[in-house]
């Protein structure tokens, strides 16, 4: 078997692009992946066509060589975008690779250790606030205007059956809902501080949520890169009667990550945007988080599995960091169903009506619980008519 040919395909995703690639072979069979190309990693669909261009000829079910002459190609200038670029062409290869052997993804990795995983609902009220005319016009979804509709939120998530939500930090004004970052743009603070304002205004919509959603509801926040180890304790502070979950934060230094973790009783989720084995070591050896977040579109499954392996010898469970389409928590599916030290799974529960139309086979969810396919390969592939019909806004 030979590949013959590598494209990319992309869909309106609402407030982003949905992103494919297509791997076709000699022998009929098509591999498919997922992946994501936005403000933080522009240029990312320009290096998997530029890598593509190695691969055509050679046979896809070797992927781990496949990967591997990639990653010697990209080696003076690994990470990042050439990590990217290599997870989304390993990671269609390994479905041609199960599909060639007519078995799902995980059972190439001894597979499954389960076949139902436990969901939260990423970004529970972020797009909502975020975007609201779209959420509200297109996705008919309630006004989030004030802390009353957040519990209604709440109550919508238990009417749907999820025991988990992620959020980030959301506070109200006169002028409406405003997202608090000041890692990123809009609003970016280099020093990255936060204030008691601040941090009572989350906890203003962690109890909210709680209120909503009745007190069996486990609840994340996640503040990505907004603070800085200083702000960071500030926030636990204030949040640790609150009994969340886990605190997601990511610092790119492992011992103040560690510093942040032993300042608190709530347990710290972080990693996510790690590139590579090597580059998780520290962290681990520092003991900066409970939860290591791994990233299978980014990474590639064969690199995520390593990373999960290595976690589970620190006693760290593990969780995917999964924002993406179907295609994508699919992978992210056989990832969890692969590893025994699964935590949870992320998954977008608010989407674009034709999110489902632009797959075979959309997942199917149970009372907040994902179930596993068992269909060879993925166990779902891109359905390219429904991609024509919803070309992207924008590249």
């Amino acid at each position: 078997m030979r590949i013959t040919r590598i494209e990319d395909l992309h869909a309106d995703g609402g407030w982003r692009v949905f992103s494919f690639l297509k791997i076709t072979t000699d022998e009929g069979i098509v591999g498919w992946s997922e992946y994501n190309e936005t403000s933080w990693n522009p240029g990312l669909t320009g290096i998997i066509r530029a890598l593509s261009q190695t691969l055509v000829g050679k046979d896809p079910r070797a992927f781990a060589k496949v990967s591997g002459e990639l990653r010697a190609q990209t080696r003076m200038n690994a990470g990042g975008l050439a990590d990217q670029a290599i997870g989304a062409l390993e990671n269609a290869c390994i479905d041609i690779a199960a599909k060639a052997a007519n078995v799902p993804a995980y059972a190439l990795f001894g597979g499954p250790y389960r076949d139902k995983l436990k969901l939260y609902w990423s970004h529970c009220g972020t797009f909502r606030a975020a975007n609201a005319g779209f959420f509200e016009k297109v996705l008919k979804t309630p006004p989030l205007r004030s802390l009353n509709d957040v519990k209604a939120l709440g109550r919508e998530v238990t009417e749907r059956g999820y025991k988990a939500i992620k959020t980030n930090p959301i506070y109200f004004e006169s002028s409406g809902p405003r997202l608090f970052n000041p890692g990123f743009r809009p609003g970016l603070d280099f020093a990255r501080g936060g204030g008691e304002r601040i941090y009572e205004a989350i906890g203003d919509l962690i109890r909210a949520f709680r209120e909503g959603a009745g007190p069996d509801i486990e609840i994340q926040l996640d503040v990505n890169f907004g603070f800085r180890p200083e702000a960071l304790r500030q926030l636990l502070f204030a949040l640790d009667p609150l009994v969340l979950s886990w605190l997601e934060a990511d610092l790119h230094e492992p011992t103040q990550l560690a510093r942040v973790r032993a300042a608190t009783k709530t347990p710290i989720a972080s990693l996510e945007t790690i590139h590579g084995v090597a580059n998780y070591r520290p962290y681990f050896e520092a003991s900066s988080a409970d939860v290591a977040i791994i990233d299978v579109v980014w990474n590639g499954f064969l690199e995520s599995m390593r990373i999960a392996s290595l976690a589970d010898t620190y006693e760290i469970n593990v969780a995917p960091h999964n924002f993406y389409g179907h295609l994508a928590s699919a992978m992210s599916s056989h990832f969890c169903a692969a590893i025994p030290n699964f935590r949870i799974m992320e998954y977008e529960a608010d989407d674009v009506p034709w999110k489902d139309e632009l797959f075979t086979h959309p997942p199917k969810i149970e009372t907040g619980m994902y179930v596993l396919p068992t269909r060879a390969g993925w166990g779902t592939d891109v359905n390219e008519e429904a991609v024509k019909a919803h070309p992207p806004r924008r590249q």
